[in-house]
């Protein structure tokens, strides 16, 4: 069973592919988006489409482009722009977000837990950059050790302990990278749990709905050892930062 489909099952019922409740997305979007009417915005490993389309959904005078490498999940983007009336405002691209460039820039750029696409949060600092256009901003989501990891917790996410470092130094790496941030959110633990019980819930669902699917066993073990590894490993060590970014 492919990891995207893994994932499209995984995020039914919470379409935002992070540990963000619908408020905080909501203030998160309100921010970036600022007080224009009008702009262009990215997303960076799209999926779904939900950031964009609550984008697009808040202010009528903004178009939007996703890109994504998971053809399924642009295809329900698609679907649910047509059925929420704003199909004509945005373009998806299945391709890989590190080849993506556009002849206009953009005045928001996301790229919301999708970091690893692009090998890390500075390289995607660096692809962001090339993409905004001037007083543009970026929405960056990244995740940060909350305390030193343990060996379970390391085990659990299939990390090292240099994929991550601590909220500070994440922000440090930020400012010296050139960015300033102007806003931001750290994920409180009530939403990391909303977030990993809906992921490994709704999966096992689909497993328990579909007993007869040739799916049904590995979505079963993949629901199971995600939440081992996040129950038993990395639950209160992994915290997750979106951070609003502008460009020195």
């Amino acid at each position: 069973m492919d990891r995207q489909r893994i994932s499209r099952l995984a995020h039914a019922h919470h379409p935002i592919a992070a540990p963000l409740a619908d408020g905080s997305v909501s203030r998160l979007l309100d921010r970036a988006l600022g007080g224009r009417e009008a702009g262009r915005v990215l997303d960076l490993g799209c999926g779904e489409g939900a950031w964009l389309l609550r984008a697009l959904a808040a202010r009528p005078g903004w178009r939007a482009v996703g890109v994504d490498v998971d053809a399924g999940a642009l295809t329900r983007a698609r679907e649910t722009a047509t059925a929420l009336g704003v199909v004509r405002r945005i373009g998806l691209h299945h391709r890989d977000a590190r080849e993506f460039t556009d002849r206009e820039p953009f005045d928001l750029v996301l790229c919301v837990g999708a970091t690893h696409a692009f090998g890390g949060l500075l390289p995607t600092l660096a692809a962001a950059r090339g993409l905004l256009a001037p007083g543009g901003r970026l929405l960056v989501g990244e995740g940060f050790w909350e305390r030193e990891p343990s060996r379970a917790a390391l085990d659990g996410l299939g990390a090292a302990r240099e994929d991550f470092a601590d909220l500070a130094t994440t922000t440090d790496r930020v400012l010296a990278d050139g960015w300033t941030p102007v806003y931001g959110h750290v994920s409180t633990a009530r939403e990391w749990d909303d977030y990993e019980f809906s992921w490994t819930g709704s999966l096992a669902e689909w497993a328990l709905d579909h007993p007869e699917h040739p799916d049904a066993v590995a979505a079963r073990e993949a629901a199971d050892h995600h939440r081992g590894g996040w129950l038993h490993g990395y639950r209160g060590t992994l915290g997750f930062v979106t951070h609003l970014l502008r460009r020195d």
